[in-house]
Protein backbone atom coordinates (compact mmCIF):
# COMPACT_ATOMS: atom_id res chain seq x y z
CA UNK A 1 0.00 0.00 0.00
CA UNK A 2 1.40 3.50 -0.87
CA UNK A 3 -0.22 6.68 1.08
CA UNK A 4 0.20 9.77 -0.31
CA UNK A 5 -0.32 13.47 1.52
CA UNK A 6 -1.75 15.21 -1.20
CA UNK A 7 -2.40 18.64 1.51
CA UNK A 8 -4.55 19.71 4.70
CA UNK A 9 -7.03 16.40 5.33
CA UNK A 10 -6.40 14.56 2.18
CA UNK A 11 -4.53 11.62 1.21
CA UNK A 12 -4.50 9.17 -2.17
CA UNK A 13 -4.21 5.44 -0.38
CA UNK A 14 -3.56 3.63 -3.48
CA UNK A 15 -3.94 -0.50 -2.50
CA UNK A 16 -1.55 -3.16 -3.72
CA UNK A 17 -4.35 -3.96 -6.53
CA UNK A 18 -3.98 -0.76 -7.75
CA UNK A 19 -7.47 0.96 -6.44
CA UNK A 20 -7.04 4.50 -5.52
CA UNK A 21 -8.67 5.85 -2.42
CA UNK A 22 -8.83 9.85 -1.61
CA UNK A 23 -9.54 11.19 1.88
CA UNK A 24 -11.20 14.41 1.77
CA UNK A 25 -10.76 16.10 -1.36
CA UNK A 26 -10.52 20.21 -0.03
CA UNK A 27 -11.80 23.08 -2.31
CA UNK A 28 -8.89 24.76 -3.86
CA UNK A 29 -8.40 28.27 -3.22
CA UNK A 30 -11.46 27.72 -1.02
CA UNK A 31 -12.43 29.73 2.46
CA UNK A 32 -10.97 32.82 0.69
CA UNK A 33 -7.93 31.00 -0.50
CA UNK A 34 -6.91 30.30 2.73
CA UNK A 35 -6.73 27.06 1.12
CA UNK A 36 -3.75 27.19 -1.38
CA UNK A 37 -2.96 23.83 -2.11
CA UNK A 38 -3.59 22.76 -6.24
CA UNK A 39 -5.88 20.19 -7.49
CA UNK A 40 -5.79 16.58 -7.82
CA UNK A 41 -5.11 15.34 -11.22
CA UNK A 42 -5.02 11.84 -10.58
CA UNK A 43 -8.05 9.14 -11.01
CA UNK A 44 -9.51 7.73 -7.83
CA UNK A 45 -11.67 4.91 -7.53
CA UNK A 46 -13.26 6.19 -4.11
CA UNK A 47 -13.77 9.24 -2.06
CA UNK A 48 -14.25 9.49 1.69
CA UNK A 49 -15.58 12.36 3.34
CA UNK A 50 -15.49 13.00 6.91
CA UNK A 51 -18.12 16.04 6.93
CA UNK A 52 -19.18 18.83 5.06
CA UNK A 53 -16.85 21.50 4.84
CA UNK A 54 -14.95 22.29 1.81
CA UNK A 55 -11.56 21.92 2.94
CA UNK A 56 -12.96 18.14 3.62
CA UNK A 57 -16.06 17.40 0.84
CA UNK A 58 -14.49 18.88 -2.28
CA UNK A 59 -15.80 15.44 -4.36
CA UNK A 60 -16.04 17.52 -7.50
CA UNK A 61 -12.07 17.88 -7.58
CA UNK A 62 -11.27 14.19 -8.08
CA UNK A 63 -11.05 13.26 -11.84
CA UNK A 64 -13.43 9.85 -12.89
CA UNK A 65 -16.38 8.90 -11.22
CA UNK A 66 -15.66 7.86 -8.00
CA UNK A 67 -17.69 6.12 -5.63
CA UNK A 68 -18.62 8.82 -2.63
CA UNK A 69 -18.16 7.17 0.85
CA UNK A 70 -19.65 9.48 3.60
CA UNK A 71 -21.70 9.05 7.04
CA UNK A 72 -21.80 6.08 9.16
CA UNK A 73 -22.12 2.49 8.41
CA UNK A 74 -19.59 -0.12 7.08
CA UNK A 75 -19.27 -1.54 3.12
CA UNK A 76 -17.14 -3.21 1.04
CA UNK A 77 -16.17 -2.68 -2.36
CA UNK A 78 -13.04 -4.85 -4.04
CA UNK A 79 -12.22 -6.43 -1.09
CA UNK A 80 -11.52 -3.15 0.81
CA UNK A 81 -13.54 -2.45 4.05
CA UNK A 82 -14.51 1.03 4.75
CA UNK A 83 -15.89 1.20 8.78
CA UNK A 84 -16.91 4.34 10.01
CA UNK A 85 -17.04 5.64 14.31
CA UNK A 86 -19.38 8.78 14.47
CA UNK A 87 -17.57 11.66 16.43
CA UNK A 88 -17.74 15.27 16.91
CA UNK A 89 -15.82 18.51 15.04
CA UNK A 90 -15.56 19.92 18.50
CA UNK A 91 -15.36 19.05 22.44
CA UNK A 92 -19.11 20.70 22.83
CA UNK A 93 -20.43 17.80 21.25
CA UNK A 94 -20.82 19.16 18.35
CA UNK A 95 -22.71 21.81 19.07
CA UNK A 96 -20.26 24.32 17.80
CA UNK A 97 -19.31 22.67 14.22
CA UNK A 98 -21.02 19.27 13.90
CA UNK A 99 -20.59 15.99 13.35
CA UNK A 100 -16.88 14.37 11.90
CA UNK A 101 -16.68 10.52 10.92
CA UNK A 102 -13.75 8.65 11.84
CA UNK A 103 -13.58 6.38 9.18
CA UNK A 104 -11.24 3.13 8.85
CA UNK A 105 -10.07 1.76 5.57
CA UNK A 106 -9.01 -2.26 5.44
CA UNK A 107 -6.89 -3.63 2.88
CA UNK A 108 -3.86 -5.35 2.26
CA UNK A 109 -3.74 -6.29 5.77
CA UNK A 110 -3.58 -2.86 7.08
CA UNK A 111 -6.07 -0.97 8.96
CA UNK A 112 -5.93 2.95 7.84
CA UNK A 113 -7.57 5.47 10.15
CA UNK A 114 -8.40 9.06 9.02
CA UNK A 115 -9.97 11.34 11.46
CA UNK A 116 -11.08 13.91 9.55
CA UNK A 117 -11.46 16.87 11.75
CA UNK A 118 -11.50 15.32 15.02
CA UNK A 119 -12.10 18.08 18.07
CA UNK A 120 -12.00 16.10 21.13
CA UNK A 121 -10.50 13.30 22.89
CA UNK A 122 -11.55 9.52 22.28
CA UNK A 123 -12.44 7.22 25.06
CA UNK A 124 -11.50 4.13 25.68
CA UNK A 125 -14.84 2.97 24.57
CA UNK A 126 -13.83 4.44 20.98
CA UNK A 127 -10.57 2.31 20.73
CA UNK A 128 -12.59 -0.50 21.45
CA UNK A 129 -14.88 0.68 18.24
CA UNK A 130 -11.91 1.18 15.93
CA UNK A 131 -10.17 -2.25 16.91
CA UNK A 132 -7.18 -2.79 15.73
CA UNK A 133 -5.10 0.30 13.96
CA UNK A 134 -2.03 0.26 12.00
CA UNK A 135 -1.78 3.70 10.06
CA UNK A 136 -3.33 6.96 11.71
CA UNK A 137 -3.94 9.68 9.99
CA UNK A 138 -3.84 12.65 12.78
CA UNK A 139 -4.79 16.33 12.61
CA UNK A 140 -2.41 18.26 14.50
CA UNK A 141 -3.34 22.02 14.14
CA UNK A 142 -5.62 23.09 16.51
CA UNK A 143 -8.23 25.51 16.56
CA UNK A 144 -10.33 23.50 14.42
CA UNK A 145 -9.32 19.95 15.66
CA UNK A 146 -7.40 18.65 18.40
CA UNK A 147 -4.19 20.57 18.76
CA UNK A 148 -1.24 18.97 19.10
CA UNK A 149 -1.49 18.38 22.90
CA UNK A 150 -4.76 16.75 21.89
CA UNK A 151 -3.53 14.65 19.34
CA UNK A 152 -0.39 13.15 21.30
CA UNK A 153 -3.23 11.87 23.89
CA UNK A 154 -5.14 10.42 21.05
CA UNK A 155 -1.99 8.90 19.05
CA UNK A 156 -1.27 7.39 23.02
CA UNK A 157 -5.27 5.70 23.17
CA UNK A 158 -5.29 4.02 19.59
CA UNK A 159 -1.43 3.20 19.62
CA UNK A 160 -0.91 2.84 15.81
CA UNK A 161 2.45 1.31 14.36
CA UNK A 162 2.72 4.93 12.39
CA UNK A 163 1.22 7.60 12.86
CA UNK A 164 1.04 10.30 9.73
CA UNK A 165 0.23 13.89 11.07
CA UNK A 166 -2.40 16.32 8.73
CA UNK A 167 -4.40 19.47 9.03
CA UNK A 168 -1.34 21.77 10.05
CA UNK A 169 -0.45 24.97 9.46
CA UNK A 170 2.07 25.38 6.04
CA UNK A 171 2.74 27.98 3.93
CA UNK A 172 0.13 26.97 1.42
CA UNK A 173 -2.85 27.08 4.33
CA UNK A 174 -4.01 30.23 5.88
CA UNK A 175 -5.94 29.59 8.32
CA UNK A 176 -5.30 30.08 12.22
CA UNK A 177 -3.98 26.43 13.09
CA UNK A 178 -0.38 25.12 14.66
CA UNK A 179 2.32 24.16 12.53
CA UNK A 180 3.84 20.09 12.56
CA UNK A 181 6.83 21.05 14.34
CA UNK A 182 4.45 21.03 17.59
CA UNK A 183 3.28 18.19 17.58
CA UNK A 184 6.30 16.42 17.07
CA UNK A 185 8.04 18.54 19.81
CA UNK A 186 9.66 16.35 22.80
CA UNK A 187 8.84 12.64 20.46
CA UNK A 188 11.45 10.39 20.26
CA UNK A 189 10.22 8.61 16.95
CA UNK A 190 9.94 10.64 14.12
CA UNK A 191 10.91 9.92 10.67
CA UNK A 192 10.80 12.79 8.06
CA UNK A 193 10.51 11.50 4.77
CA UNK A 194 11.49 14.06 3.25
CA UNK A 195 8.41 13.31 0.12
CA UNK A 196 4.68 13.22 0.08
CA UNK A 197 4.87 9.34 -0.69
CA UNK A 198 5.63 6.53 2.24
CA UNK A 199 5.11 2.98 1.38
CA UNK A 200 3.50 0.02 3.81
CA UNK A 201 2.91 -3.19 4.06
CA UNK A 202 2.13 -5.18 6.90
CA UNK A 203 5.61 -7.40 7.54
CA UNK A 204 7.31 -3.70 7.59
CA UNK A 205 4.79 -1.93 9.99
CA UNK A 206 7.51 -0.54 13.09
CA UNK A 207 6.69 -0.86 16.95
CA UNK A 208 6.07 0.97 19.26
CA UNK A 209 4.64 3.86 17.51
CA UNK A 210 6.17 5.54 14.84
CA UNK A 211 5.56 9.50 13.72
CA UNK A 212 6.42 9.53 9.40
CA UNK A 213 6.20 13.26 8.40
CA UNK A 214 5.20 13.86 4.51
CA UNK A 215 5.54 16.46 2.60
CA UNK A 216 2.65 17.98 0.97
CA UNK A 217 2.29 16.99 -2.83
CA UNK A 218 0.16 19.90 -4.17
Amino acid sequence: MKIKFLGHASFLITTAGGKKIVTDPYEPGGFGGAIGYGPLTETADYVTVSHDHADHNYVKMVPGSPRVIKGAGEETHDGILFRALTTHHDASRGAERGGNIVRVIEADGIAVCHLGDLGHALGPEDATALCHIDVLLVPVGGTFTVDAKGATAVVDRLRPRIAIPMHFLTPKVGLDIGPVDDFLAGKDRVRRVGSPEVEVTKETLPEPTEIVVLDPAL
